[in-house]
């Protein structure tokens, strides 16, 4: 049944499906009146044709028979006019709708007939319609159309010129064209009526398989007004290969990409409303514990403020890590790598006191955001001053890998020689707030957002970050970059 349903603005919406049925029906509709108009044309073209064929050739035979003709009592020529037309209509036989007439007498006055034996209905019959007959006889032209009360008559003649002592005389063919114009139009309402079965039969036909075809497309206006954030796990089945089944696959994609990001959302936003909740309980608990001591008020205010910049800093990572799904989260350039590490190695040698090496640095031009990649390398660098202790050895580097197997890339790392990571934490650390099921060195106050940001600037350069095993105990991360980056 049609499908109509109210759009925002009170107006009636029609269906995809019903649109398209009407359009077909439409074009269908056109087409198939225009073939009907076509034929009937044609036909009727046919039958003036066919009837201007017939009175050229009745009239060619006869004026051909007029100089050669014999008349069987004399053996001679035929003396009268009248006697002409009895001998030439006695040996003709005319088709249904034909006449074949002989007039003799003056032209202007009213003729005598001459006629063959002929069971033509009497209201339309020539030789009756004395009117018809004059002005046939009167007429100049050789060829002519009369309209009749009776229906129209098409006429040829060829007059004959007057015997010694006799009445000159015509020979006049003359055709009803009613019945063969009756055949065309017959056909034509014939086509018509075949074109609307055709209609009603492409209007069952078409909304089947126009239901069939859009089926998934309303599958997935169902899908998607019954989603909600608490059950997106609903997908549309692909069946075929079209655009339809093409349309299917990207809706489910879509609905895998929002399931996911609803699912990070809500972990997300639980995590985070972990990690702000203790300081603020801390900083309340030291307001409402607050005396007038001014020594007390001074530590209170001191522990207030160290959470307050700690929420602070939380907050800024969260803003960094939203900005990261942004295009222009980093903007590549040209860089020079080799210039780019020995600037980071001397960045970081303040941030504690440890044995800082450069171990390393590729020489080579590389497209990367020079800024996003200098704050990955730092935290790296901070994180690894968090989980050693004075004097052990940081090694800052980069390096080119050619390598037939992965592709031409290149290599920043940090390495340090600290307790490590265990494999268990391995694949979490990266993770926004989780810091791992047990600490490698000292406890640290982090939120647990720092290789969070390192892992999402590794990615907005299409790369990645990787912790590897450092050779003689500890932990080295290394960022991943292709060399068309």
């Amino acid at each position: 049944m049609m499908t109509v349903s109210r759009s925002p603005v009170g107006f009636p919406r029609i269906s995809a499906r019903v649109r398209i049925l009407l359009w077909l029906l439409v074009v269908m509709a056109v087409a198939l009146g225009a073939v009907a108009v076509t034929v009937r044309s044609i036909l009727q073209r046919d039958v003036d044709h066919r009837i201007s064929q017939l009175l050229t050739q009745e009239t060619g035979e006869f004026a051909n028979f007029v100089p050669q003709g014999v008349d069987p009592d004399t053996g001679g020529r035929f003396d009268t006019a009248d006697r002409l037309l009895r001998i030439y209509l006695q040996r003709q036989y005319a088709d249904p709708d034909e006449e074949l007439l002989g007039l003799t007498g003056p032209a202007g006055d009213r003729p005598d007939v001459i006629r063959q034996r002929r069971d033509l209905p009497p209201d339309t019959a020539l030789w009756r319609d004395t009117d018809a007959l004059t002005r046939i006889r009167a007429a100049e032209d050789s060829f002519g159309t009369l309209e009749r009360p009776q229906g129209e008559l098409r006429w040829a003649k060829v007059e004959i010129g007057p015997s010694a002592g006799g009445q000159p005389g015509a020979f006049v063919v003359a055709f009803h064209p009613e019945r063969e114009r009756a055949v065309a139009d017959k056909t034509f309402w014939m086509l018509l009526a075949l074109s609307g079965v055709a209609l009603l039969m492409t209007t069952g036909i078409g909304w089947a398989v126009a239901g069939r075809i859009l089926a998934p497309v309303r599958l997935v206006r169902t899908t998607a007004a019954e989603l909600t954030e608490q059950d997106l796990t609903r997908r549309i089945p692909v069946e075929g290969r079209d655009d339809i089944a093409a349309l299917a696959e990207t809706f489910n994609a879509m609905l895998d990409r929002l399931e996911r990001a609803f699912a990070a959302q809500r972990v997300f936003v639980d995590d985070a409303g972990h990690e702000l909740r203790t300081p603020i309980t801390i900083v309340r608990g030291h307001l409402e514990l607050m005396g007038d001591d001014p020594a007390d008020r001074e530590e209170t205010v001191r522990l207030v403020t160290d959470e307050l910049d700690r929420m602070s800093r939380i907050v800024e990572d969260l803003l960094l890590l939203a900005g990261a799904e942004r295009p222009d989260f980093v903007r590549p350039e040209p860089v020079q790598l080799a210039e780019l590490t020995a600037d980071v190695f001397v960045k970081v040698r303040t941030l504690g006191e440890r044995e800082w090496v450069l171990d390393g640095v590729a020489d080579r031009e590389v497209r990367l955001d020079p800024q996003r990649m200098t704050q990955a390398m730092v935290q790296l660098a901070q994180n690894a001053v968090q989980h050693t202790v004075p004097g052990q050895r940081i090694r800052i580097g980069s390096r080119a890998v050619d390598s037939r197997a992965e592709g031409d890339r290149i290599e920043l790392y940090v390495a340090d020689h600290g307790p490590g990571i265990p494999p268990e934490d391995a694949e979490v650390i990266f993770e926004r707030f989780r810091r791992g099921t047990s600490r490698r060195g000292t406890r640290t106050s982090g939120a647990g957002l720092g290789l969070a940001i390192v892992k999402a600037i590794a990615e907005g350069h299409h790369g990645g970050v990787e912790l590897r095993r450092t050779d003689g105990g500890g932990a080295t991360f290394v960022l991943t970059l292709e060399t068309d980056t």
